[in-house]
């Protein structure tokens, strides 16, 4: 089974190509879902969270509130390090049973879509890694564009995360999504081919 690493920088096309694969029929692990699910009413993460940055994290449905977490930890390194110590190792291990999962099912090739895959080591998981970039300005229209993003948020998350030509060159395909879908796709596709014939 080939396992790919997909990683990028914030708004550099991550989750789209990620959709590529799946137009291909190729299976993929959502770290961010993953991510998600913790941190919803019943998942496993909340009370430890809770413990940490106290109640007001907290929505009434009993998930936690990301957008307000997010512009605490990202001003906050030691912070960050605390909520990086509760979710990473809930997500390794719900990857580890995807991997298992997917072994088992005799998959050629699935997918590991992981915004900080160099950073945390999973990328020794992967036979190949993909990384998505785009231009800085088109990346920082397109990040301030999400809900709840300001620029300072930003500048925070490109802080905490490994740069984006660092992970270029640790690449073994790099995927420029500044262009258009079409022209993205048909990219991929061409280097798909290739490593599936």
């Amino acid at each position: 089974m080939i396992v790919v690493g997909l990683t990028g920088g914030i708004a550099t096309g991550k989750s789209t190509t990620a959709d590529l694969f799946r137009e291909r029929g190729i299976v993929v692990f959502d770290a961010d879902r993953s991510v998600h699910h913790h941190m919803s009413g019943a998942g496993p993460a909340v009370a430890e969270i809770c413990a940490i940055f106290g109640e007001e994290v907290l929505r009434e449905d009993g998930s936690i509130n990301r957008n307000l977490l997010g512009h605490y930890v990202f001003r906050n390194e030691v912070g960050r390090q605390k909520l990086e110590q509760i979710l990473h190792p809930l997500v390794a291990r719900d990857r580890a049973a995807f991997l298992a999962r997917q072994r088992q099912n005799c998959a050629q090739m699935v997918v590991l879509d992981v915004p900080l895959l160099f950073e945390t080591g999973a990328d020794d998981l992967c036979d190949l890694v993909v990384v998505t970039t785009v231009p800085a300005e088109i990346q920082q229209e397109r990040a301030l564009a999400r809900d709840g993003m300001t620029g300072e948020k930003l500048a925070g998350i490109l802080n905490s995360q490994m740069s984006l030509s660092e992970k270029v060159d640790r690449a073994d395909f790099v995927l420029d999504t500044g262009t258009n879908l079409a022209t993205t796709r048909q990219k991929l596709f061409v280097w798909l081919d290739q490593i599936l014939d």
